[in-house]
């Protein structure tokens, strides 16, 4: 193999190791987790200053609404006083009437902002929705990456055994081990056969003194058992 393509593979392989590191679920799941946990902590600030804003409405709005009360009975005391001639009819009849207008602009403010206020609480109960929201899939998330690690590492294992077989067995490890098995069968085989040519290549003498010591042998137990049943001959 030349310089350049030993170069290539090594690049090719080192790309590749790259990839694996930035697809690796558990690192991806575990960024996905931080980058919603961002959007949780950017909702809440959000759903905090909603409320804030609601609350200062509705606080705005009962002021104006006590101040329009307060108007109304300031007017109803100058008609009084003018009625029991403590102070000019026509003094009272005009600031009275300034009060009264006080009274409508402080009911007008007070209904806007109540209205104003309504609208941030709706606002409030999406992102408190949104907020619930978030919460329950970053639980849900967590509890997946506990799984997913074990998983994780089992398949690696997995993996890394497979991928060792799969070495082992495209390098011809184990058809090497097949073959010299085979030869070892051959080898007991041919020396099974050596053994019975030796045996069928005896002389005509060693055959004759083979077959004398065979019938000594069966001569002598012949005897025995005659003995052993008491037969003299």
């Amino acid at each position: 193999m030349g310089i350049f393509q030993r170069i290539f593979r090594v690049g090719k392989a080192e790309v590749h190791s790259a990839i694996d590191k930035l697809e690796d679920p558990i690192r991806m799941t575990e960024q996905g987790i931080r980058d919603l946990k961002k959007d949780l902590n950017t909702s809440m600030t959000s759903l905090a200053e909603v409320k804030g804003q609601a609350i200062r409405l509705r606080k705005q709005a009962a002021d104006s609404k006590k101040a329009a009360a307060d108007y109304e009975r300031k007017a109803m005391l100058l008609l009084q006083k003018a009625q029991s001639e403590e102070i000019d009819p026509a003094e009272a009849d005009r600031l009275a009437a300034e009060a009264l207008n006080r009274k409508e602009e402080s009911s007008t403010r007070a209904t806007t902002l109540n209205q104003d206020a309504k609208q941030q609480e709706a606002m409030a109960a999406q992102l408190q929705a949104q907020v619930e929201k978030l919460k329950s899939a970053i639980a849900g998330y967590e509890n997946d990456l506990v799984t997913l690690r074990a998983r994780a590492r089992t398949a690696a294992a997995t993996k890394k055994i497979n991928r060792q077989l799969s070495k082992v067995d495209s390098s011809g490890t184990m058809v090497l081990l097949e073959r010299m098995k085979e030869r070892v069968e051959e080898d007991e085989s041919l020396a099974q056969a050596y053994g019975e040519l030796a045996d069928s290549s005896q002389s005509l003498d060693e055959e004759i003194d083979t077959a004398l010591k065979d019938k000594g042998a069966g001569s002598d137990k012949l005897a025995e058992l005659k003995a052993k049943m008491g037969i003299q001959k």
